[in-house]
């Protein structure tokens, strides 16, 4: 009998300023115990209150990566089964860009939705990473600095 823990259930937990692959997250839970796939796509979007965005720059602690493993951690203790990877970009990029792509496995589609949606939100609040908006109009916004 194999035995798998929180550790072994995440796949993968980065920060890195290189381009993201959803192939690579994705291919990272494939397992054939796991009849349910869930993945979040973040990109840049062109526009946030009300101005246009032109580039937005993510920074991240130097902490990042291991709030991320912890925060991948805990949702697979807080659903049993599940498998999980992360991956979030820090640099600079452009609108259109890909962000963070999450994806969760689970043996039936629910387990991985309500697991999907905890890791992306625990992410977003727990991971310290900062983002530096640029608008059009010459003004900038940080988000996740309080």
């Amino acid at each position: 009998m194999t035995t798998t823990t929180s550790s072994t259930r995440v796949r993968l937990a980065d920060v890195r300023a290189e381009p993201l692959s959803v192939d690579e997250v994705l291919e990272a839970v494939r397992d054939p115990a796991c009849g349910g796939v869930v993945t979040f796509v973040g990109v840049v979007r062109d526009h946030d209150h009300g101005h246009d965005v032109v580039t937005l720059d993510y920074t991240a602690h130097p902490s990042a990566t291991d709030v991320l493993h912890a925060v991948c951690r805990s949702v697979t203790e807080a659903h049993p089964g599940v498998l999980v990877a992360a991956v979030h970009r820090v640099a600079e990029l452009a609108v259109g860009d890909v962000a963070v792509v999450v994806a969760v496995a689970a043996p039936h589609r629910d387990e991985a939705f309500v697991a999907c949606r905890e890791l992306i939100d625990r992410l977003k609040h727990e991971v310290p990473i900062w983002k530096h908006q640029r608008f059009t109009d010459g003004d900038d916004e940080w988000v996740g600095i309080a």
